[in-house]
């Protein structure tokens, strides 16, 4: 099988142990209905890959998955999978898939959500995404997803926005949570919502991924195949997706990006493109609009409305890391100065530079964009010659002007080349100043110029992760409480027994389960719908049928969503 996919250090943070042995026979049967639905629905509606690719990925029907199994089951197909902490930003998902690796949830949706939940749960991580990432385009697409995914940026409303999703949609999953915590949650989740105002690319971003990776069709829109994970993890939703309820659009990369939606509601209308080949294009094209490759005044003010940790790179290939704090910019509206807050860092081609980490810049880093007034060439291709001759020479003071009125003056120590390139010059009794504005002062120690004439990118988070977050704490891993199993709970497991033929005494056994669940448990349907499985399969107790299909047609009345659960179950009671 060969090694399997490692998580990047800058990653791994949020990365935890599965704790295999926290889920309970009820979980069990959870994931075993829903997969058996999904199974018998899909197979004749999904995309051809998503049969072959449940068993390819390494999913059963009957249990929930093993996240290392499953790490090394995906790995021939160039993939791996890790257990992260539920919800994680964006930003991160991405850059996790830009790795190969698919990010999965571990917890599992509880019996009353079982139709659909809105918090990230393993049916969704694992039996949605998985199988699909076995089809060959479609995992070229996912990757190159996670590579211009996560580098999006986005606003500080949407970061605040994102804090509030999770909240109310762990609290709804929870069960634990008050009447009052969850409507408090609701409203400060539409309070950030109605913050935000403005599209960011990271939005829009979003919004494609939504409507392909979470909710695409594929084919025609008069026959269309689902592959889109939302889709493949829902019992309702996967079988409402091709009826008329659901209205079809042609994909279009335009209409996708103005197009929103809300996760906690199913969608009312999905996307159908003709192939994969048709997604690898549209966002290699959205690409073109993103600040990474724009750069420039337009992609630094993306950074300053992020307020979060971006990347600035010159066009000498200087990478600037750090939250951008202001940026000055000329009578044109044109940036010629920008200023980053709190640790920063200065990398060429994603390589921290050494003695240039956040230690080194641990309280922000200002540097001039632009180019010099005397000189044709630009800064950066200058040799040490070519800058002897135009006054800056080691040991020498010399006054730096840009054709901006930035005026920087020091005397240089050392000049920093990359592959031929000028990056940095260090000085020292250096002053910085723009019209009136003193923007470095000699007291403040070495200056290092950063040099490059333009901005030529900008996009989220850092560009040596592995460097840049190296000392961020891992997310702490849940200790696991090994708790007493519940009656309900010692009755589903005795089931599964049977299922996997540990009990010898079949007729006996079952006939105990029955017996508890009408006295005691009049509510449950899942476990009825189980027992009518083996008895229907083996063809036992005849009476004990007649019984629990009583028993269900009185439990069908106790809610809205059980008729529907319970007549889709027993109908797969004999296959």
């Amino acid at each position: 099988m060969g090694e399997v996919k490692k998580v990047p250090r800058h990653l791994q943070k949020y990365v935890v142990d599965q704790q295999y042995e926290k889920y309970t026979p009820i979980d069990h049967a959870v994931w075993r209905y829903v997969m058996r639905q999904n199974h018998n629905y899909l197979k004749d509606t999904a995309h051809q890959a998503y049969v072959g690719g449940l068993t390819s990925s390494g999913i059963s029907v009957e249990k929930i998955p093993n996240v290392t199994d499953m790490n090394k089951a995906l790995m021939p197909f160039g993939w791996g999978a890790a257990n992260i902490d539920g919800f994680i930003p964006g930003v991160i998902f991405f850059d996790f898939q830009a790795h190969g690796i698919l990010p999965i949830a571990s917890d599992i949706r509880k019996l009353e959500n079982i139709q659909y939940t809105p918090a990230p749960d393993i049916i969704h991580e694992a039996a949605g995404h998985a199988p699909i990432l076995c089809e060959e385009k479609f995992s070229e697409y996912v990757k190159l997803f996670g590579q211009i995914g996560s580098k999006a940026l986005a606003t500080s409303e949407e970061h605040e926005l994102f804090e509030a999703v999770r909240t109310y949609s762990n609290l709804l999953e929870s069960g634990k949570a008050t009447k009052t915590e969850i409507e408090a949650a609701k409203a400060n989740f539409e309070d950030k919502q109605a913050a935000v105002t403005e599209l960011s690319e990271a939005e829009q971003i979003s919004r494609l991924y939504w409507w392909t990776v979470e909710y695409g069709l594929i084919g025609s829109v008069g026959q269309p195949q689902i592959y889109g994970a939302g889709l493949l993890s829902s019992v309702s939703e996967g079988r409402n997706s091709l009826t008329d309820s659901v209205k079809k659009i042609p994909f279009d990369l335009q209409t996708v990006i103005e197009t929103g939606f809300d996760i906690t509601k199913p969608q009312p209308q999905l996307f159908v493109c003709d192939s994969f080949g048709q997604l690898i294009h549209a966002v290699n094209e959205f690409s073109k609009t993103m600040a990474f490759k724009v750069g420039g005044t337009k992609g630094l003010n993306k950074a300053l409305r992020s307020n979060h940790t971006a990347t600035m790179e010159y066009s000498s290939g200087l990478q600037l890391t750090g939250t951008l704090r202001n940026i000055i910019k000329d009578e044109n509206g044109e940036a010629i100065y920008i200023q980053t807050e709190g640790p920063s860092a200065l990398a060429y081609q994603d390589t921290e530079l050494s003695g240039h980490g956040k230690t080194a810049h641990q309280d922000g880093f200002g540097a001039p964009i632009g180019k010099i007034a005397n000189s044709l060439i630009p800064l950066e291709e200058l040799s040490d010659e070519e800058l002897k001759s135009i006054g800056i020479e080691i040991g020498k003071e010399a006054a730096i002007v840009y054709e901006s009125g930035v005026k920087v003056t020091g005397t240089p120590q050392y000049f920093h080349r990359k592959d031929g390139n000028l990056l940095l010059i260090s000085l020292k009794d250096c002053t910085v100043s723009y019209s009136n504005q003193t923007l470095y002062h000699p007291d403040w120690g070495t200056y290092d110029l950063a040099v490059g004439d333009r901005i030529t990118s900008v996009f989220a988070g850092a560009a040596d992760s592995e460097q840049f977050y190296a000392d961020l704490e891992e997310v702490e891993t849940k200790n696991l409480v090994k708790k007493e199993l519940s009656p309900l709970e010692l009755l589903y497991g005795k089931v599964r027994d049977i299922r996997e033929n540990k009990v010898n005494n079949i007729d006996a056994v079952l006939e105990e389960v029955i017996g508890k669940l009408t006295t005691e448990f009049k509510k449950d349907w899942l476990l009825r719908i189980e027992i009518m499985e083996l008895l229907v399969k083996q063809n036992l107790l005849p009476e004990k049928q007649v019984l629990l299909k009583k028993q269900l047609e009185d439990i069908k009345l106790l809610h809205e969503e059980y008729p529907v659960l319970i007549e889709r179950g027993l109908m797969l009671t004999a296959k």
